[in-house]
């Protein structure tokens, strides 16, 4: 056995785990676990299911991760976890398999914080650099785009979705989707403005940052119907191709949410 695998952790002799891997005290890996390069594992963690993580990964003691999902509907498929590179998992965080009524894998993008005692349901989609703070539960079919933040003790509701770059602050009930670049507070969880700050702090252009601030007052300020502030925001496009970018998203986001968007 490896010098970096403890003597008390149990490796399946079936999974694939890359040499460079540590392993903690009292860990388990189960036979269809593959781990990459310079991952660390603490003490007290199971990694199960059809899971394959990537590389310079960490995950603190206590996690429970590629467990079956909590659906009643689940009948023992082989559904997958995918999770990519250079994440930090803290301590009792549980991320659960995809189901077969869905892709079949729930996926964790790169450069994620995930802090303890987050819960990640089946089928939930997690882009890359999100912050989820202690006690973010997600609910199955979830998606969370890049760059979001969710405060502690938030939640989402199954199918819900999350836009990049917006954040929710702590306590927030998210029953319907927060768009991107929006801050969102409460529960039910309610639009409370631009997370400029943010943006400023990935490089968003003054120019970009009035466009999207101009934007959210056509959604919110303005008392127009959802039809209308996207046919607004369309003609925005069209009259000034510079900040037709930076838009889309935001555009994208709204025709495609089945839930609606989160109102005042």
């Amino acid at each position: 056995m490896s010098s970096l695998i403890h003597p008390t952790a149990l490796i399946d002799p079936k999974s694939q785990v890359h040499p460079t891997v540590s392993v903690g005290p009292y860990s388990i890996v189960g036979p269809n676990v593959r781990i990459g390069a310079h991952t660390e594992i603490g003490s007290h963690c199971v990694i199960d299911g059809h899971t394959t993580i990537g590389e310079y990964n960490r995950f603190y003691r206590f996690c429970s991760i590629g467990g079956m999902p909590q659906d009643k509907k689940y009948a023992g498929e082989p559904t997958l976890l995918e999770i990519g590179n250079h994440n930090m998992v803290r301590e009792y965080v549980t991320i659960n398999t995809g189901t077969v009524q869905d892709v079949g894998a729930t996926r964790i993008g790169n450069d994620n914080w995930i802090m303890a005692y987050v819960h990640i349901a089946h089928d939930c989609q997690v882009g890359h650099n999100i912050i989820l703070a202690n006690g973010v539960q997600l609910g199955g079919h979830v998606h969370i785009g890049d760059w979001a933040i969710m405060g502690g003790l938030s939640g989402v509701h199954q199918f819900g979705r999350v836009g990049e770059h917006s954040m929710a602050g702590g306590h927030s009930g998210l029953h319907m989707d927060l768009p991107p670049y929006v801050m969102g507070s409460g529960s039910p969880c309610v639009p409370v403005g631009v997370n400029v700050e943010g943006l400023r702090r990935r490089g968003f252009s003054a120019a970009a940052i009035s466009a999207i601030r101009d934007a959210y007052k056509i959604i919110y300020r303005r008392g127009l119907k959802l039809d209308e502030a996207r046919e607004q925001l369309r003609e925005r496009q069209r009259q000034e191709p510079g900040v037709a970018a930076v838009l889309e998203p935001l555009l994208t986001f709204m025709e495609a949410s089945e839930r609606g968007i989160i109102r005042p």
